[in-house]
């Protein structure tokens, strides 16, 4: 550490709230279709803003923990970790990157996380981001599709024929209907016009979901999340408590499940989201009954169904019941993807898992207007997916209601 360094700490060295990790800065750039940034520039930015919010210097970070899917792919580079540091004028630090394919950002924060509970690290830095726009549709398609088993790629199976698929059965075992389905997509659409940061804030309506072009039957392209420019980036500290702004993080727990889709006994069970749930909740000491705003992994429209029964917060088989009785609206009992899911929000996939806590953070701080804000708020829960279920990470963090 250089002395210039151990001087900017001493100086920067109030504690936060509790022994535990916290989130004590959030900031993010708005998803788009296409950012004219480059990836790097978008992580700065992300970093940048998260510092300013927690109003640390970048001196007094230990670790710098990055999500990213596929720089390579679709960037042509890599070498991302050591990049930012650079551009934050970072020196002495650790710094790495994490690649947990669509799950990358919550593995970031995860491991930024590990860091300070493990006391290796007093100020994690959480940056996740993906610039998807570089490549061209059929490109990124290829991309994405690589993340599936090597039997199931063989056989052109993509992850919208596994959306396709698992809505179908869903529908044919369940009471509920197809317009039921797309108001999940309504209802997210509804909460990202609001929001400054998503990449749709145009609201629809059932009709249009139904009409729009068919995907993999019966997803149509509104229950489909979009590809994303976007980078989103958290400070998580440890230390007695002085901050009213630090949000606690109660748990952040992953587990992986059957890789191949057709090796599972049940296509609509996704095993890694339900042990990774129950090991935060074993961790954070308090169940599904006291989630109190969920940001939920809807890369697809019937994946929010299947991820809550999973989590515990609708019982199983019954999710679409919530969505039709308006239960996972702003105003409901668990408001469900308050700002806008992927599917509306955006999904840029090494920031998508960030993305979702810094919406926690928000919500639970009281930062956001009152449009789109959940009164009372004080337990959230995030879960980020990867692939089609084959690892996932469930985080809950607590704040003051």
């Amino acid at each position: 550490m250089t002395a210039q360094k151990r001087e900017a700490r001493a100086v920067d060295a109030s504690p936060v709230r509790g022994d535990s990790p916290a989130i004590t800065g959030a900031g993010m750039t708005a998803f788009a279709n296409a950012d004219d940034r480059s990836l790097l520039e978008l992580l700065l930015v992300a970093a940048e803003r998260a510092l300013d919010d927690a109003d640390r210097d970048p001196a007094g970070v230990d670790s710098v923990h990055v999500g990213n899917m596929a720089a390579e792919a679709f960037n042509e580079r890599s070498g991302l970790a050591n990049a930012l540091v650079g551009g934050l004028g970072m020196t002495g630090v650790t710094a790495r990157r994490i690649e947990n394919t669509s799950a990358s950002g919550a593995s970031a924060f995860q491991s930024a996380v590990a860091a300070v509970a493990s006391g290796r690290s007093d100020r994690a830095l959480a940056v996740g981001g993906e610039k998807m726009s570089a490549a061209d549709t059929a490109t990124a398609t290829e991309i994405i599709s690589r993340i599936t088993h090597d039997r199931e790629y063989e056989q052109g199976v993509t992850l919208p024929s596994f959306g396709g698929l698992a809505a179908a059965a869903y529908l044919r075992g369940s009471d509920a209907d197809r317009r039921d389905l797309a108001r999940v997509a309504v209802k997210n659409h509804a909460n990202a016009s609001s929001n400054e940061y998503a990449q749709f804030r145009k609201r629809i309506a059932v009709d249009d979901v139904l009409a729009s072009p068919a995907v993999a039957e019966p997803l149509r392209l509104y229950d489909c999340c979009p590809t994303s420019d976007g980078a989103a980036a958290v400070l998580i500290e440890s230390g007695p408590a002085e901050s009213d702004d630090a949000v606690r993080v109660a748990a952040c727990e992953s587990a992986t499940g059957t890789h191949a889709v057709a090796d599972r006994a049940d296509p609509l069970e996704i095993e890694s989201v339900r042990t990774a749930g129950e090991r935060a909740y074993d961790a954070a000491g308090f169940g599904a009954d006291a989630v109190d705003i969920a940001c939920i992994h809807d890369a697809f429209t019937i994946l929010e169904w299947l991820e809550m029964e999973e989590l515990g917060l609708a019982p199983a088989g019954r999710a679409w019941e919530l969505t039709r009785d308006g239960e996972t609206d702003l105003d409901g009992a668990l408001p469900v993807n308050p700002g806008g899911g992927l599917k509306a929000r955006g999904h840029p996939l090494g920031a998508t898992g960030i993305s979702q806590v810094i919406e926690l953070v928000w919500q639970l701080r009281g930062d956001l207007p009152d449009e789109r804000a959940v009164d009372g708020a004080a337990r959230g829960l995030a879960v980020n997916v990867a692939g089609f279920g084959n690892n996932a990470v469930c985080t809950l963090l607590e704040g003051d209601a």
